[in-house]
C-alpha cells in the first residue's frame, strides 16, 4: 500500500534543517506539520494564532513547499481561522482535537463535535485538507471520523501504542481501520 512519511514539529526549532536533511538523503518525506510546541513541551496543546503567526510561518511554508513538500498546519477547530491558514500557504491543517476527546462521553460532546465539523467544513471551503489529531483512540474516533467532512488522515500515537501492547500491532492497526471506515 501507499505510504507517507509526516515530518511534525515546531518549525523554529531546528526542524526545517531536520527535514532538508532527510529530503537532501532522499529520504520519502511528503508532508510537513508544524506545531506551535515550546521547546521542552511535552506534548502539544494548542494550534497556530492568525494573524500573530502569518508573517512567521509564510516564509517557512514557501521553505517546504520549494523542497516540494506539503504542510499542513496545527490547528485549533476555529471555522475562522482556516482561511488565515490557506492564505499563507498552507495546504492541509491538522485539527487539534484535545478538547474533543475531553468532552467524549459528557453533555459537551456533540457541541464539540459540531464545532470540529463547522472548523472542517471551513477548513475544505478554503481549499485545505483536513488531517486531525491529539487524544484520539478507538473508543472516540469512529464518531469523530462519522462527523467531520474531508478527514484526510489522523495522527494517533499514544493510543495506537497502548492498543498494540495489549492487542498486537496488526489487531491494532486493523481495529483503527475499521474505525475509519
Amino acid at each position: 500500500p501507499d505510504r507517507e512519511y509526516n515530518v511534525e514539529g515546531n518549525p523554529f526549532h531546528n526542524l526545517m534543517d531536520c527535514v532538508a536533511d532527510l529530503v537532501e538523503r532522499k529520504l520519502p518525506v511528503h508532508q510537513v506539520t508544524f506545531v506551535p510546541d515550546s521547546e521542552g513541551q511535552f506534548t502539544s496543546d494548542h494550534g497556530w494564532s492568525f494573524p500573530q503567526d502569518a508573517a512567521r510561518l509564510k516564509p517557512l511554508i514557501d521553505q517546504a513547499h520549494a523542497m516540494g513538500l506539503r504542510v499542513s498546519l496545527f490547528m485549533d477547530a476555529d471555522a475562522a481561522a482556516m482561511s488565515a491558514a490557506k492564505a499563507v500557504g498552507a495546504d492541509r491543517i491538522e485539527l487539534y482535537t484535545e478538547p474533543y476527546a475531553a468532552a467524549w462521553g459528557t453533555p459537551d460532546q456533540d457541541a464539540q463535535l459540531q464545532r470540529f465539523a463547522h472548523a472542517a467544513q471551513a477548513a475544505l471551503d478554503a481549499g485545505l485538507g483536513v488531517n486531525a489529531g491529539h487524544d484520539l483512540n478507538r473508543d472516540n474516533l469512529a464518531a469523530f471520523a462519522r462527523a467531520v467532512p474531508g478527514l484526510a488522515e489522523v495522527s494517533i500515537g499514544h493510543a495506537l501504542i497502548a492498543d498494540a501492547l495489549e492487542l498486537g500491532y496488526t489487531a491494532t492497526v486493523k481495529a483503527y481501520l475499521q474505525c475509519l471506515n
